[in-house]
């Protein structure tokens, strides 16, 4: 039978059992489609295949410099269509086992220390959500709070006194984390501002809308984007991207790989470490930048 034919023999099963996506389904059928063109000549019919072809073409799609997730992704798609013609009696020899190569975790996008400096400059200052924007950037820069952390904080989870932020993160757990000097007058001045023009505004957030509820993860990103606009940096950045930059900056000041750990709320110091690998030498310019915004 041919190849073409119990591909798509298998992805109508996969409608029927699974119910899948049509986008899903075709990159199902271009990675089966892939598997079936690596070979010289190509995989045509049933009687075409071997135990070994599994194993040949993931280290195939190594040398082509694919990267690992690409990779395992048709691992496991090929690997199930094998079992599927297994199980329907289309092929009868022992599947050889496959070692993936080991996934590569992403680096985190980090923006240079002047590029940060430009983006918390942005907002426009003489509006009130110019201030809170300012203000919130000042505290994700500050602190490396999670998105989700920052726009959940309430006003009785700074304390001025102390200079720390009590943070509920993944899994309710509760750590307290330092704030500079700089990021509390910035949120004192947005809080004066906002107690100024609406005097019996009474929300527990730290940081709201114009109908005093907390703010959206949308929105925000969707606001960082303006303001990265506005700097002229032309990397596509997030929130999240303040949270990589203050850890790596951290990092190239001196900062310990355990302190910025408990920083960030990471429950292992192998998830903090990634952030070694994406310093470029900025110890100086880094420094330079954190005296100016003491």
């Amino acid at each position: 039978m041919k190849l073409s034919e119990l591909i798509e023999l298998y992805l109508n099963t996969l409608v029927t059992e699974r119910g899948l996506a049509k986008q899903t389904l075709g990159s199902y059928r271009h990675d089966l489609l892939m598997f079936t063109l690596s070979f010289s000549p190509p995989k045509k019919t049933q009687e075409d295949l071997q135990s070994f072809d599994l194993k040949d073409f993931i280290t195939f799609q190594a040398k082509l410099g694919m990267n690992s997730s690409t990779i395992h992704r048709r691992l496991s798609t090929v690997k199930n269509f094998f079992l599927y013609l297994q199980r329907e009696g289309y092929f009868t020899q022992k599947i050889l086992p496959v070692k993936p190569p080991k996934m590569m975790k992403a680096l985190p996008k980090v923006i240079r220390p002047e590029e940060m400096e430009a983006l918390l400059n942005a907002p426009k200052l003489e509006s009130l959500d110019g201030l809170r924007d300012q203000a919130m950037m000042e505290v994700m820069y500050a602190s490396g709070l999670r998105v989700s952390e920052l726009i959940q904080l309430k006003q009785a989870d700074l304390n001025v006194l102390k200079a720390t932020l009590k943070i509920i993160g993944k899994g309710q757990k509760t750590r307290l984390v330092p704030i500079g000097e700089y990021a509390i007058q910035q949120v004192k001045l947005y809080l004066a501002k906002r107690r100024f023009i609406n005097p019996k505004e009474e929300s527990p957030y730290l940081f709201i809308n114009r109908y005093a509820k907390p703010l959206s993860r949308q929105f925000f990103f969707k606001r960082i984007k303006q303001y990265a606009l506005q700097a002229g940096i032309q990397k596509s950045i997030s929130p999240h991207t303040l949270r990589h930059s203050f850890a790596t900056h951290l990092l190239e000041q001196g900062a310990t790989l355990r302190s910025v750990q408990e920083m960030l709320g990471h429950t292992h110091l192998s998830t903090t470490q990634i952030y070694t690998h994406v310093s470029e030498k900025r110890i100086l310019s880094a420094f330079d930048l954190y005296s100016k915004r003491k």
